[in-house]
């Protein structure tokens, strides 16, 4: 799964919601920030010296409802290096209907 959503941020930088398939989930529980990192020879990806890191994936798990009394989902979001751009790796959980 890679789907493209829109993610609001804390001024302390964490996760207050995400926008996907039209809806704004709100981020219901404390969430977990991880970062995992590429075999840099696997990437492809070139820079000039000192543009910043090419390997570290920075991922957050959170859960979300869309309501007060929606059920809980589980979100994983992704951003690779040098992008600004969140991608939803996964997600898990109830489904609204």
């Amino acid at each position: 799964m890679d789907i493209a959503v829109d993610v609001r941020f804390t001024p302390a930088g964490t996760p207050l919601a995400v926008r996907h398939e039209g809806i704004i989930w709100a981020v219901a529980a404390d969430p977990v920030h991880w970062f995992a990192r590429e075999d840099w020879r696997d990437t492809r990806r070139t820079a000039a010296a000192g543009n910043g890191d090419l390997v570290s994936i920075e991922y957050w798990r959170i859960q979300v409802r869309s309501g007060t009394q929606s059920p809980l989902r589980t979100f994983t979001l992704r951003r690779n290096p040098l992008s600004f751009q969140w991608a939803l790796d996964s997600l898990s959980g109830a489904r609204e209907v």
